[in-house]
């Protein structure tokens, strides 16, 4: 086991590895929609990419949600076709969030050799995600209008 200032310098290193392998601005927060963003994820069991809808609002939450599931057979068949569809996510804060996700199991920050594996699979996913969404924004973002 590592200790806590191991871990941490562990993963800061991984993500500055990352960032040196794929050197780019990603969208994440930047999406010009109020808590909806693209977020990587990585532990010692799975890597994940996700979207995370957090509008604290249920029904904008929710018409935000509703918005990608409608684009649901597009972003499958053009962009990714392993996402998870969640509704109502339980964070373990207990707060309520909808998420969508696509995630690789078997792989964590701790061993080095999966490094690799992980970053194509955070590069290939995240800029599929974020070339449907750039494609897509308007039409997602206009929940007003309904």
């Amino acid at each position: 086991m590592y200790s806590k200032e191991e871990t941490q310098r562990l993963k800061r290193e991984f993500w500055v590895t990352f960032a040196e392998k794929y050197p780019r601005k990603w969208v994440l927060y930047d999406t010009k929609i109020k808590d909806f963003s693209f977020k990587f994820f990585v532990d010692n069991k799975k890597a994940q990419v996700l979207i995370d809808i957090e509008h604290r609002n249920n029904e904008k939450r929710t018409a935000y949600f509703e918005k990608l599931e409608a684009l649901k057979n597009i972003l499958e068949e053009e962009f990714i076709s392993d996402l998870v569809f969640e509704k109502d996510y339980v964070l373990e804060n207990g707060k309520t969030i909808s998420r969508i996700w696509v995630e690789k199991s078997g792989v964590g920050y701790s061993n080095r050799n999966h490094w690799d594996t992980i970053f194509d699979f955070y590069y290939e996913k995240m800029d599929a995600l974020e070339r449907f969404y750039l494609e897509y924004d308007e039409f997602i973002k206009d929940i007003e209008n309904e």
